[in-house]
């Protein structure tokens, strides 16, 4: 059971290339595995930074991606 993680992948992928982040040197959004903590549902990590965020929903990707990886601001409530 992937607790939603193969669906925030695919919108993750699709936001940060609609919002032109992708490409060489910048963001790539990557399948990982449970990264070891399979049991605490969906994970990312921003490398390179190593900030381990959960997420419930796209508006929680939705604010690490302007927040984070657009702004360089971690969203604090969100880190593990």
């Amino acid at each position: 059971m992937n607790k939603g993680a193969e669906e925030a992948f695919e919108y993750m992928k699709s936001k940060v290339k609609k919002l032109k982040l992708n490409g060489a040197g910048s963001v790539r959004i990557n399948r990982a595995g449970c990264l070891d903590r399979c049991g605490e549902g969906p994970l990312m990590v921003v490398y390179p930074e190593a900030v381990w965020y959960t997420f419930i929903d796209q508006e929680d990707l939705d604010e690490i991606i302007e927040s984070h990886l657009v702004n360089g601001k971690v969203v604090e409530r969100l880190v593990v």
